[in-house]
C-alpha cells in the first residue's frame, strides 16, 4: 500500500507526519511527502522522499511576522488561489500510484491536496493537531483576516456558521475556479470539503481532550510522536553536565520580532531564578547576549531526550513542543505568538503544569514571574503527575486506523 502524506506550514505540521510515515512503514506501507522545501533535511534523516510544494516558507512567514513582507487581508483570496493550484500541482504527481492520501496545515493547500485525490479517485483524510481547529459548541472559531465577528454573537455554533460563510468568501471562489479548470465541480462549503466529516484529531487525550457532545465525528488517536533516539551533540552535553539543570527557551519554528530584546529578556529573567539558560536559535534567531559560561545556544537537538533534562521549557506553545515537554515532565511557560498557540497555553495553565504568559512578547519582567510559577516544586511535582498519563502510541493507532480504512474501501479484488 503506498500512502502520500501533505503537510504546508511550518515544522509543526510536518513532524507529527514524520511520527506517521515512520509507523506506516513500519506497519508495511510505502510513504511519500508533500511538504515545502525547507523540510527536506528532516525527512531526509528517517529515508523518507519529499516531494516539495512550491517556494520555501520560512521568508514568508518571517516576512509575515516581522512585517517586512506585509501580507494584507485584501489580497488573501488571491493568494489563497494561488496556494489552491500550487498545492494541487505538486501533490497530483506526488500521489500517482497511491491507494490513499493523508493532509494538514493551511486550508486552502489542503484543499488543493483534497481535490487531487478526489481527481485521483483515492480516499482523502485530514489531520487536526489541536481541537481548536475544528468546528464544536465548546469553542469558537478564529476569526478570519479581515472578517471579525460581531461583537453581540457570542453563540459558537452560530459563529461556526459565520465561519462557513467567511472561509467561502476568502477561500471558496479560488478553489472553485480552479476545479473547473480540471473537470470537478464546485464545492459549496469549503471549509468542510477541507476537513471531512471525520477528521483526525492527533492530540493526546489528557493533555488535549476532545469534549463532547459535538456535531463533529472526531477520530481522536493521541498526538504523533517520532520518538527520536539520536544522542544529544556532545557541547551540549558537556553544558548540561557543567552544572543544574537548565531554562530551556526556543520558540522553535515561528520568528520574533525583536529577537535580539527577546533573548536578552530571557536570559536575564532565568538568572535571575538562580538558573542557567539554554537557547535554541531556530526560526526566531535567538542568540546569546554575552560569553558568560552560564549560557549556551543550540541549534537543532533532540527534544525527546533534551526536554528531561531541564528544569523548565519557555517557548511558543506549538502543538509538539507541548506535548513533548509535558511527556517529559518538564515544567512548562509558554509565550503564545499566534494560531493555536493560546490554546495551549491555556492548556499548559489549567493543568498546572506551567504558566501561560500574557500575550505575545516577553520582557524581564513577565518572564520572571511566569518563571516563579513554572519552578516551583509544585509545579514540577504537578508536571511529572501528567508526564505517566501522556500515551505515546498515537502514530501508531493512526496508522492502523488508516490501513484498515483504506482496506475496508478497497474494491473487491475480481476472482
Amino acid at each position: 500500500m503506498r500512502v502520500l502524506l501533505v503537510a504546508y506550514g511550518s515544522r509543526g505540521d510536518v513532524e507529527p507526519m514524520v511520527g506517521l510515515a515512520v509507523q506506516l512503514r513500519e506497519l508495511g506501507a510505502e510513504v511519500r511527502v508533500c511538504a515545502p522545501p525547507d523540510f527536506a533535511e528532516l525527512l531526509d534523516g528517517v529515508g523518507v522522499p519529499l516531494l516539495p510544494i512550491g517556494q520555501p516558507v520560512r521568508p514568508m512567514v518571517k516576512g509575515a511576522v516581522t512585517g517586512t513582507a506585509p501580507m494584507p487581508a485584501a489580497g488573501l483570496p488571491q493568494r489563497a488561489a494561488a496556494l489552491v493550484a500550487t498545492t494541487y500541482d505538486a501533490v497530483a504527481a506526488a500521489a500517482e500510484g497511491c491507494d490513499a492520501m493523508v493532509a494538514t496545515g493551511l486550508f486552502p493547500a489542503a484543499a488543493g491536496a483534497r481535490s487531487a485525490a478526489e481527481k485521483l479517485g483515492i480516499p482523502y483524510l485530514f489531520v487536526a493537531y489541536f481541537p481548536t481547529y475544528l468546528p464544536s459548541p465548546h469553542h469558537p472559531p478564529f476569526e478570519r483576516p479581515g472578517r471579525p465577528f460581531p461583537p453581540d454573537v457570542t453563540d459558537n455554533r452560530v459563529l461556526w456558521d459565520l465561519d462557513i460563510e467567511n472561509m467561502n468568501v476568502l477561500f471558496g471562489t479560488g478553489l472553485n475556479t480552479h476545479r473547473a479548470s480540471i473537470g470537478l465541480p464546485p464545492v459549496d462549503n469549503f471549509r468542510d470539503y477541507v476537513l471531512t466529516d471525520r477528521p483526525l484529531l492527533a492530540t493526546d487525550p489528557t493533555l488535549s481532550p476532545w469534549l463532547e457532545p459535538a456535531d463533529l465525528d472526531v477520530a481522536q488517536t493521541g498526538a504523533w510522536f517520532r520518538l527520536d533516539e539520536r544522542p544529544l551533540p556532545a557541547d551540549l552535553e558537556a553544558f548540561l553536565n557543567a552544572g543544574t539543570p537548565p531554562v530551556y527557551v526556543g520558540f522553535g519554528s515561528i520568528p520574533m520580532r525583536a529577537s535580539e530584546d527577546v533573548a536578552r529578556a530571557a536570559i536575564e529573567a532565568v538568572r535571575a531564578q538562580g538558573r542557567r539558560a539554554l537557547v535554541s536559535r531556530g526560526w526566531a534567531d535567538l542568540t546569546l547576549t554575552d560569553d558568560q559560561d552560564d549560557c549556551f545556544a543550540v541549534g537543532e537537538a533532540n527534544h525527546h531526550a533534551l526536554f528531561g533534562r531541564v528544569a523548565a521549557v519557555v517557548h511558543h506553545g506549538g502543538a509538539g513542543t507541548t506535548t513533548t515537554a509535558a511527556r517529559a515532565g518538564a515544567p512548562q511557560v509558554v509565550v503564545p505568538q499566534m494560531a493555536d498557540q493560546p490554546y495551549w497555553a491555556g492548556r499548559v495553565a489549567d493543568l498546572g503544569i506551567g504558566a501561560a504568559h500574557d500575550g505575545p512578547t516577553p520582557t524581564y519582567e513577565s518572564l520572571s514571574a511566569a518563571l516563579k510559577t513554572a519552578l516551583t516544586p509544585d509545579t514540577r511535582a504537578r508536571a511529572t503527575a501528567i508526564a505517566d498519563t501522556i500515551r505515546t502510541d498515537g502514530a501508531t493507532v493512526a496508522a492502523k486506523l488508516l490501513l484498515d480504512t483504506v482496506s475496508r474501501e478497497r474494491p473487491p479484488v475480481p476472482a
